[in-house]
């Protein structure tokens, strides 16, 4: 079924429609939130559930669970989708990967997922931190299943095996968008590259389950979500996330139509025939986002 979409020019004022209700969230600021919230203070660590403006902070924190943020909090990158700050980052933080296997061992995580902005200004990208985070985790938890969201690394080859071969249970880079909107959504960040990715990973660490997540809402044709599915299953990818794109501030760019939860839930069923070993769909669904539970599936390999 094709689901077509309003090509609304992104510098108008004006919203394409009012939000839906679906995308309306609970807010749930109880203990665990609080709790949460401290220790991410007192342990100097960052979120990318608060950082990039997550809507499931509440749930997901009220539930203990969190996605770290390495490398700092600004990126060197500006792309037209995301909340993160960017310029020019600071010092390298070496102790972070020691703060964050010990916030985790005080939640008692049983999943970790670790991201980061992108380090540009880095000869490795970051990913000596990736690796370094890893390890440290497995350390004090070596139990608990460890998820990576990695930057690109610029096409490096070599940053890549270094997250490798710390051995994350899930590697996972966004695709974001698709094709044809890649270079407007994306700083830097290129559609073929991410998907040369995909495949290195396959080719070095085959075992490793591959996992890419795309907004929708930017002016994509149905068909080319469908087509995204298969470039991302060409390269061996195991999990897809799908979810609608919301504007952070009015200096990003404008949502350009709302899809439906009958849509997301058809999206689903589009991405299951396709092969994959989970399809995460749905309005409010971010990359991480019920990340313990796609543990199994991500083993399916």
């Amino acid at each position: 079924m094709e689901y077509a979409t309003e090509s609304r020019d992104d510098t108008m004022s004006t919203p394409v429609e009012r939000k839906p209700d679906w995308l309306k969230i609970k807010l749930t600021t109880g203990e665990n939130f609080k709790e949460l919230k401290n220790m991410m203070r007192d342990k100097t660590l960052h979120t990318v559930c608060e950082e990039a403006k997550c809507p499931n902070i509440h749930e997901c924190w009220a539930n203990r669970t969190a996605t770290f943020m390495i490398l700092g909090d600004i990126c060197t990158r500006a792309c037209r989708f995301c909340a993160v700050n960017s310029g020019l980052p600071t010092e390298l933080d070496l102790q972070e990967p020691e703060r964050v296997a010990e916030a985790s061992e005080q939640m008692g995580l049983k999943h970790v997922v670790v991201t980061s902005v992108a380090r540009d200004d880095l000869a490795d990208g970051g990913s000596s931190i990736f690796a370094a985070t890893i390890r440290a985790i497995r350390k004090r938890l070596p139990m608990c299943g460890v998820e990576v969201l990695i930057p690109d690394f610029l096409g490096n080859e070599e940053s890549l095996r270094t997250v490798l071969a710390a051995k994350p249970d899930i590697l996972n880079h966004n695709i974001e968008t698709v094709e044809r909107l890649s270079d407007k959504v994306r700083s830097k960040a290129k559609y073929s590259r991410t998907l040369e990715l995909l495949a290195r990973s396959k080719k070095i660490a085959p075992e490793i389950p591959t996992k890419a997540s795309i907004m929708l809402g930017l002016g994509e044709e149905w068909s080319e979500i469908l087509q995204t599915m298969d470039d991302l299953r060409a390269v061996g990818c195991n999990i897809m996330t799908i979810g609608q794109y919301l504007q952070p501030s009015v200096k990003h760019l404008k949502v350009k139509k709302y899809y439906t939860p009958e849509q997301f839930a058809e999206l689903k069923i589009e991405g299951m025939k396709r092969g994959f070993s989970h399809v995460e769909s749905g309005p409010l669904v971010r990359s991480s986002y019920h990340a313990h539970e796609q543990v199994k599936s991500a083993q399916q390999v």
